[in-house]
């Protein structure tokens, strides 16, 4: 998870860029930095993600039940490692920077027609909610697949432990979820084709590259060190190494 930000664009993770030394873009009459807005830990979290949500599908469907099961521990190992890193990582990926209130995200949404420059550091408001109901379904949907069993040869690493009564509730709901995901998996991407083709704005390559052009009087986000990222996720990866083992 080293940090994959642009080299050479000092402590503040700003550079300015452009035509000419004001660092104006083409086009444009308003002098441009390029700033780091997203760390390399969470972009890998988000690609691992990505992938990793694909594969489990995937498994399923081919009856891969081992591999499902590693699959989803690795989902796990990473949303351990994002909910710690919304709290002591970069100032992006902290849950304080781009939570705010609901009614704010809804104010932003009215204004998704509107075409206007993007000057947004980090999450808007209403991506920010989404990516709270998507850790939230994929949190809850690790849980209970931990829990699950299918009636022939798979008992999770928790089943035992709840019993079978409440392993097949969970079960159950496990399948439910998953198309709660498959719902909010849709939606993300509807949205960002709607940033695209409505705003114009490209929400997907500040998170393959980690920057963005914004004007120059723009604060650079704080970056943390990608070691502590290392820490964390090797923590994580323990613990549901431990857990994928039976407890």
């Amino acid at each position: 998870m080293t940090d994959l930000g642009v080299a050479g664009t000092g402590a503040t993770g700003t550079e300015q860029t452009g035509t000419g030394a004001t660092g104006t873009p083409p086009d444009s009459g308003t002098a441009m930095q390029r700033v780091t807005v997203w760390d390399g830990a969470t972009r890998l979290f988000h690609w691992s993600l990505v992938f990793l949500v694909g594969f489990s599908w995937l498994s399923v469907e081919k009856g891969w039940i081992a591999l499902h099961l590693y699959s989803g521990c690795a989902i796990g190992a990473l949303l351990i490692f994002r909910i710690a890193w919304g709290f002591v990582g970069s100032e992006t990926s902290r849950f304080s920077h781009f939570l705010g209130s609901p009614f704010d995200a809804v104010r932003h949404l009215l204004h998704l027609t509107k075409r206007e420059p993007d000057e947004q550091v980090g999450h808007n408001a209403a991506g920010g909610w989404m990516v709270l109901v998507m850790m939230a379904l994929l949190v809850a949907q690790v849980i209970t697949g931990l829990a699950a069993n299918n009636d022939v040869d798979f008992d999770g690493p928790l089943a035992q432990l709840v019993g079978k009564d409440l392993s097949d509730v969970l079960t159950n709901l496990h399948f439910r979820l998953f198309r709660l995901i498959q719902l909010a998996v849709v939606a993300h991407i509807v949205a960002i084709l709607a940033y695209l083709g409505l705003k114009r704005h490209n929400l997907v390559r500040p998170m393959l590259l980690g920057h963005k052009l914004l004007p120059l009087d723009t604060a650079a986000p704080r970056i943390a060190q990608p070691v502590l990222a290392w820490a964390i996720f090797l923590i994580a990866a323990l613990f549901m190494g431990w857990v994928a083992l039976g407890l």
